[in-house]
């Protein structure tokens, strides 16, 4: 079965049928910028979700995997709110995190154990029910099919900038449309990181078949980025299908495969967002590990480099110092053959071969330090043992980071 997919302009969560969204201000930002989003789907979606692997994991964390394992044909609706994680708030933390998708549940007029919660923000600081009931309801009353951009607004913390796409497929049966918003900056890293992403589908779809598609795309996009290397208690993507298009691509499997890439590069396109707003980044990396014995072996050489202080630093002062790369690679735990590596950066069209055989294939430094000063750095390391890839993103390191995170609570 033949189809197209094209990226929608100014796309986000609302652009599949059935989805409305809105914002409103609770009080939590202090400039009086939105800070609650509700997102409500016309009907019920099956839903998969893919959660931090943080021992630590926030209460709405808990509240979404529970409801999630109970219920994963029953959604509705997504709560969500920023500054605030409801994270390490033990038994309180989890009754906040219930009271707000009651809240929601209520505001939309929807049935109880029907609404997700996503919250963002500070740890170890209790959520305020009330105010957070208040901006639901606000966001309830003004619910509209444009209001996809401004829930990712409201979810931003120290992002820059707010993080939405969409696609549409258009096959012989019918067009099916996949969107999302996102967020996140720092505290990002594979495993998820402290970002929250809602992607929404109007494809018809079955929670058993969306569950293990969610994680195959989440390994190739929000786990094939890296910020500064922590971890989150609050890292949650989401996926709800409410079936509006009347269209199931499982029916067909060549279709089922195009709607995962569909998924995959609205997912791609957020994850690269994230990279390139991460706090205080001023360039994009991309580590392109190819000749591996699997793609897990690749990733997990690629995860090393990105969350590398010296390779993540270097990148920011523009230095070709390509001996940290492959010494990143070598701390990843998998076994090498470094006689067969090959550490070359992208130069335009051609490739710069920074080293070969494990050691220096002695490059022009002048050439070398002119594509370590490019916004975007793409490097591709041939491990020479296999055929398998992978490929991971990252940003550098400045003392802009250090400065937003020195003071983030205060």
């Amino acid at each position: 079965m033949t189809a197209t997919l094209d990226s929608l302009p100014d796309g986000s969560v609302t652009s599949p049928r059935g989805f409305s969204a809105a914002a409103a201000h609770a009080g939590l930002k202090a400039d009086g910028a939105p800070d609650v989003a509700l997102l409500v789907s016309a009907t019920s979606c099956a839903t998969a979700g893919v959660f931090t692997r943080n021992a630590v994991r926030a209460a709405p964390v808990l509240y979404d995997a529970d409801l999630l394992s109970e219920r994963p044909g029953r959604v509705r609706a997504v709560a969500m709110n920023a500054r605030v994680a409801n994270a390490c708030t033990g038994a309180a933390g989890l009754d906040a995190a219930r009271a707000m998708a009651q809240a929601a549940e209520q505001a939309a007029g929807l049935p109880p154990r029907t609404a997700l919660v996503l919250s963002t923000g500070v740890i170890g600081v209790p959520l305020p029910v009330a105010p957070v009931a208040d901006g639901l309801r606000q966001a309830a009353a003004r619910l509209s099919a444009e209001g996809g951009a401004d829930a990712a607004r409201a979810i931003m913390t120290t992002d820059t900038r707010p993080k939405h796409c969409a696609v549409r497929l258009d096959t012989p049966s019918g067009a099916i449309t996949v969107g999302g918003i996102a967020k996140g900056a720092g505290m990002i890293h594979p495993d998820l990181a402290t970002l929250l992403a809602v992607l929404t589908t109007d494809a018809v779809a079955e929670p058993a078949t969306l569950a293990p598609l969610l994680h195959r795309v989440a390994d190739r996009t929000f786990n094939a980025i890296s910020v500064d290397g922590d971890t989150s208690t609050n890292d949650t993507v989401l996926l709800l299908a409410n079936g509006t298009s009347g269209v199931d691509p499982a029916r067909d499997g060549a279709l089922w495969t195009q709607f995962e890439a569909a998924v995959q590069q609205v997912a791609r396109t957020l994850a690269l967002a994230i990279v390139a707003d991460g706090e205080g980044a001023t360039k994009v990396l991309e580590i392109h590990v190819v000749g591996g014995t699997s793609e897990k072996a690749a990733r997990e050489i690629g995860r090393a480099i990105a969350r590398s202080t010296l390779v993540k630093t270097a990148i920011y002062g523009a230095d070709p110092n390509w001996g940290r790369v492959l010494a990143a690679a070598g701390a990843a735990g998998v076994p090498l053959t470094v006689d067969r590596l090959t550490l070359q950066a992208a130069e335009g069209d051609e490739w710069l071969t920074l080293a070969t055989g494990g050691a220096t294939a002695n490059p022009d430094l002048g050439r070398a330090r002119s594509v370590f000063q490019q916004k975007t750095i793409r490097l591709r390391l041939d491990l020479g043992v296999g055929r398998a890839e992978a490929v991971v993103w990252t940003c550098d390191l400045t003392p802009d980071y250090v400065r937003i995170n020195a003071d983030y609570t205060s």
